[in-house]
């Protein structure tokens, strides 16, 4: 397989690199900088410089050209302001569903947020993250040339990956290893079964790829 993912250097999407590299499959990252495309080849990975908060829906289309499935993990990050959560949380992540429906593939995987929603109130940046990924995730969820799966993570750490996860429509509040998040990334590229769907996920007691696997087809 060929996945393509928007985001390419960030830390879920480095460490879903790998993954995908060690078990065969061909995965690109799509990146800003040049300088970070040592990293990526590092992680297995084609680095595809690209600047989404600029490139028309052809140029990302064209990076698409050929992929059997593509994953938005890329971000504003913590430092950034309203602003460019509009740009990139919302405005990056509808461009990448337009330029995947262009390009023809139709697997489509989105990490979003928990408590994303297009109309949460507040004034404080995060709130303005939340509207953002809510925003997009309706976006996506209305293209029906595509296959789409939504991942909310709860909160992420970076301690070591466990394989053992809670998957469902609704799992509560809880923290989520980035290894695993990647993990199921990995799982979910592979199969259709959880097209159309929204799933939270946080740490648990089910090992990966069974979680993916029952959530499937409900």
């Amino acid at each position: 397989m060929r996945i393509v993912i928007a985001g390419g250097h960030g830390q879920i999407a480095l460490r879903l690199e790998r993954l995908l590299a060690a078990r065969g499959d061909e995965a690109a990252g799509i990146i800003r900088d040049p300088a970070q495309a040592a990293d990526l080849r590092d992680a297995g990975a084609e680095p595809v410089v690209l600047d989404l908060e600029s490139a028309s829906v052809e140029e990302v289309a064209e990076a698409l050209k050929g992929a059997d499935a593509a994953v938005f993990a890329a971000g504003a990050g913590g430092g950034s302001g309203a602003a460019r959560k509009e740009t990139v949380d919302k405005g990056a992540a509808v461009l990448f569903a337009d330029a995947a429906e262009r390009a023809g593939v139709r697997r489509h995987v989105v990490v979003s947020s928990m408590g994303a929603n297009p109309d949460h109130q507040g004034d404080e940046v995060f709130d303005a993250y939340l509207r953002a990924k809510g925003a997009a995730d309706a976006y996506v969820r209305s293209r029906s040339g595509l296959d789409w799966t939504i991942l909310r993570p709860g909160m992420l750490t970076n301690d070591p990956g466990t394989g053992l996860v809670r998957l469902a429509e609704s799992t509560g509040r809880g923290p989520v290893p980035r290894d695993d998040v990647a993990a199921v990334l990995a799982e979910l590229v592979r199969t259709t079964g959880t097209a159309g769907r929204t799933l939270e996920l946080i740490g648990g007691t089910v090992p990966v790829a069974e979680a993916v696997k029952a959530a499937e087809g409900r």
